[in-house]
């Protein structure tokens, strides 16, 4: 079966404390979860139904046996995972302080290498990649070898097609110094990429080491040269903007409590990809996506607070947003007046 979205890299055991506000140091307990972008971003598509399957690696180890379990449980098909002997899984700590907005990631088991960074290029089912309505994968990746080689592969496996054929490759411009000699090694790694990308998305600072410094506006404009027909830029509190060369959008963000923010992202991906998939307008794939991501930014963990279709429909119509494949004067059908 033809997955609907593939995902590939980072997967790690999230470690989150059951007592928030407070420093590591202070926690009594922890809850422990599946994490890592990639596997996350498959967890929150599956969840709007759609068939998604995640490329990664684990230890030999417990911990590995209980990432595979988990996407099991999520319905995320894991015949892509498999464990890296003499390597331990990846585990994530993570302090929750909402009132500071404060959520600081300490990661152990990838230094100097993890195994998702083991994934290599003669290992891939270039045929699965090809063939997906969605390939996501992250700048994170594109770190180490031998994965950035294993990147690199999978994206010139791919067909170079249009938004109309509905098949997109997405890069999550997700950049985490320390996993990076520099900024500069990292934007020419990007830029190797770019030219297979047909959906990139990141925050100003992600922007920034992909194109440069600029305005969102800019920074935009420089991922549609550089070959991306979709430019997602998240603007932080004044929500998120989309760009082609043809169009442009802007979300408003969808106020909630923040909890955890660290998922957010996460689950912006997978309701987005649900979203391109669904062919929706990108006006109603961003507040669909900005919805699902706010869901997320108000609960504890990651991949266990990803949203339903209900869920976020529910929001979006609390909220007055229009509700994606609903036709006007239609009971599912919010107007944009209603204050937000």
């Amino acid at each position: 079966m033809t997955h609907e979205l593939l995902t590939i890299g980072r997967i790690s055991v999230d470690i989150y404390p059951n007592d928030t506000g407070v420093g590591l140091e202070d926690v009594n307990s922890f809850g422990k979860y599946l994490g890592g972008s990639p596997a996350n971003v498959a967890v929150a598509a599956a969840r709007h139904g759609r068939h998604a399957g995640v490329i990664t690696r684990t230890g030999k180890d417990p911990f590995g046996v209980f990432l595979r379990r988990e996407l099991e449980k999520f319905g995320v098909d894991g015949s892509f995972v498999a464990p890296v002997a003499g390597l331990q899984t990846a585990v994530t700590f993570c302090a929750i302080k909402p009132a500071t907005d404060e959520f600081p990631l300490y990661f152990y088991g990838r230094f100097p290498t993890a195994p998702d960074l083991q994934i290599k290029a003669e290992d891939l089912d270039l045929d699965a990649i090809r063939e997906a309505g969605i390939f996501w994968s992250t700048v994170t990746g594109l770190c180490q070898e031998p994965s950035r080689s294993a990147h690199i592969a999978a994206h010139e496996a791919r067909p170079r097609t249009g938004l109309a054929e509905g098949q997109f490759t997405i890069l999550d411009l997700d950049y985490r110094p320390m996993f990076w000699a520099s900024e500069e090694e990292a934007r020419a790694e990007v830029a190797k990429i770019l030219p297979h990308v047909t959906v990139a998305i990141g925050n100003d600072k992600e922007c920034a080491v992909a194109v440069g410094e600029g305005t969102p506006d800019e920074q935009a404009d420089r991922l549609l040269d550089a070959g991306v027909e979709i430019a997602v830029v998240k603007l932080g509190p004044e929500g998120v903007m989309a760009k082609t060369r043809t169009e442009r959008v802007v979300s408003a963000p969808v106020p909630v409590d923040t909890l955890n923010g660290l998922g957010a992202g996460d689950s912006f991906g997978g309701a987005f990809c649900h979203g391109l998939l669904s062919g929706w307008p990108l006006a109603q794939v961003l507040d669909y996506a900005n919805a699902a991501g706010a869901i997320v930014a108000s609960r504890l963990s990651c991949a266990d607070a990803m949203p339903t279709p209900d869920e976020v429909t529910s929001l979006l119509a609390e909220r007055g947003r229009p509700i994606p494949g609903a036709a006007p004067g239609t009971a599912e059908f919010a107007t944009e007046g209603a204050a937000l």
